[in-house]
């Protein structure tokens, strides 16, 4: 386990990371706002069992196995924004065309894969986890693997927390805008902006050297 110093600095550290706007928040708050806060904690729990993924892949040397395969990054990067924009379209397709339309219910199931798929073909945030968590790791405190584990865990937990209140928020507007055409067509669009603008964030990464 890190000594307590680093603990608090990490833990202050990865709080202020995750008030910065970022494509986990843009999805979590999306998808709460367009189908409720029951959607917007199905993406809460989706990016958190990337997170535990990823964490799993730093602390086993895979992650770095995985980047030094030069074509990595852009074959991550591109299945991220061909499958981004792929729900952009469903969003379109599922928005209700007449007044007679019910409300569109999105399956909890179907978030939740769709978040964890979202985070884990990012792979700017496989490399956060493998720059961000070594950083407060201490040589001195133990086996290296199972601090970094605990700390990975732990920044999940943490995240799980913030976007969770986060889509639960997002949840309370989603109740204000359900009834009405318009207002559920602007949910289903809300989706698709947010998914094609994490698409085209994607295509714009650079791989870094």
């Amino acid at each position: 386990m890190p000594d307590v110093s680093n603990l608090y600095l990490f833990i202050v550290a990865a709080l202020l990371l995750l008030i910065v706007p970022g494509p986990n928040m843009a999805l979590v708050t999306s998808h709460g706002v367009a189908y409720g806060w029951r959607a917007g904690l199905a993406a809460a729990l989706g990016i958190t069992l990337a997170d535990v993924l990823m964490t799993l892949m730093v602390s086993a040397g895979l992650g770095t196995l995985v980047m030094s395969w030069a074509p990595a990054f852009d074959l991550l990067r591109w299945a991220g924004a061909c499958y981004l924009l792929w729900l952009a379209w469903q969003a379109l397709h599922s928005a209700p065309a007449d007044s007679d339309a019910q409300p569109v219910q999105a399956s909890l199931g179907k978030v939740f894969a769709q978040a964890t798929l979202n985070s884990l073909l990012n792979p700017k945030a496989l490399l956060f986890f493998m720059v961000f968590l070594p950083q407060f790791v201490s040589v001195d405190a133990g086996s290296v693997t199972l601090q970094l584990m605990f700390l990975g865990l732990l920044l999940a937990l943490i995240a799980l927390v913030f976007h969770a209140l986060l889509g639960l928020c997002a949840g309370r507007l989603h109740g204000r805008l359900r009834n009405g055409i318009v207002s559920r067509r602007l949910g289903a669009y809300t989706v698709a902006l947010v998914m094609t603008a994490l698409a085209a964030r994607l295509l714009l990464l650079n791989r870094p050297n």
